[in-house]
């Protein structure tokens, strides 16, 4: 029997946290306990951080599908491990219910070569090894929100990045090959020199506690001791200083290069759970870029939405809440709509 509704039920399954929202054709959503909790949906959209070269598109999931996933789980392992289990035990309790895969990655393939491309030898680049970019989703929501030619987008939460979008479109980002890449992190370093990988594996430390350091160890929780922000906020140590003081730098550093990625820079957003509510780190990061002609509104600034520049500011700041949900949602009803 057809299912006469336009609700998706949107899976968020994170590395620590699995969100589950039933959105409508209105963009309104509503969060649910559990999958059986949803009612009737026309499908069920999974929200996939990775999806290697091969998933550039919403996907419908059949068995060969999941398969593939599986296979690039080991490239983002703390987001696509937890989604191919949400995955799995979807199809099981709503087996009679479409299914379909929305990447973050995807926003991310219109970077071009200059963008994706790393300096290795051929051998190693024809096993994949590129650059795919990461928070798609939330890019997207951002770049609709804020309509500019020419946008830079900080994704700041557990995981950060930084996006340059001319147009609408991704022409680069700070995240990699893996979301290890790029601007510190709560619990991961960001970019750092492959050489001193190389020099930690030759002096006795295995490649599984590499990945556990890399994953879990580092960031501002390895200088801090700790990878909550509001914390690291109220903290007056100097580890905590200089944690924040390292963080803000790189990422200010990440929106200059993305600004000469596109030839200028007319719109700033800030999201995500740091981005959104981290009124201390917006200010440093704009403080930092004063001579791009960034200036807060300091009484906005305290707001966790809407435009934060000052109106003297050559450069338009906004604060948007993500809703990844919603540009899932979205992707998936085209999809049904075009079978």
């Amino acid at each position: 029997m057809a299912v006469l509704t336009d609700d998706v039920l949107v899976v968020n399954a994170g590395s620590t946290s699995l969100k589950l929202t039933v959105v409508d054709r209105e963009d309104r959503s509503r969060n649910v306990e559990a999958l059986t909790d949803a009612g009737d949906v026309a499908a069920v959209g999974h929200r996939v951080v990775h999806g290697g070269g091969r998933f550039t598109a919403p996907t419908r999931i059949d068995d060969e599908v999941l398969a593939e996933l599986a296979e690039v789980r080991e490239l983002a392992p703390l987001h696509n491990t937890p989604a191919l289990r949400a995955i799995e035990e979807a199809r099981r309790l709503l087996s009679e219910t479409p299914q379909i895969a929305v990447f973050d990655t995807a926003f991310h393939a219109t970077m071009p070569d200059v963008a994706t491309t790393y300096l290795l030898p051929r051998r190693f680049r024809n096993r994949g090894i590129r650059r795919y970019g990461f928070h798609g989703l939330s890019v997207a929501w951002a770049a609709e929100c804020v309509p500019a030619e020419r946008l830079v987008v900080c994704h700041l939460g557990g995981g950060c990045s930084v996006t340059a979008v001319a147009a609408g479109r991704s022409v680069d980002t700070t995240m990699g090959f893996t979301p290890l890449e790029g601007v510190p992190m709560a619990t991961r370093a960001g970019s750092i020199d492959p050489g001193a990988l190389l020099y930690l594996l030759r002096h006795g430390v295995s490649p599984q506690d590499l990945d556990q350091a890399l994953e879990h160890e580092s960031g501002w929780h390895a200088l801090a001791g700790t990878s909550d922000m509001e914390e690291l906020l109220r903290s007056a140590s100097p580890e905590a200083v200089l944690a924040l003081g390292v963080f803000t730098y790189k990422v200010a550093q990440a929106v200059g290069a993305m600004t000469t990625a596109l030839g200028g820079i007319d719109a700033l957003v800030f999201t995500g759970g740091i981005g959104e509510h981290a009124g201390p780190v917006r200010t440093a990061v704009c403080d930092r870029l004063r001579f791009l002609g960034v200036e807060l509104d300091l009484h906005a600034n305290e707001r966790a939405a809407g435009e934060i520049s000052s109106s003297h500011s050559a450069v338009r700041v906004h604060v948007v809440p993500a809703r990844e949900d919603v540009i899932v949602a979205r992707a998936v009803r085209r999809l049904l709509r075009a079978r």
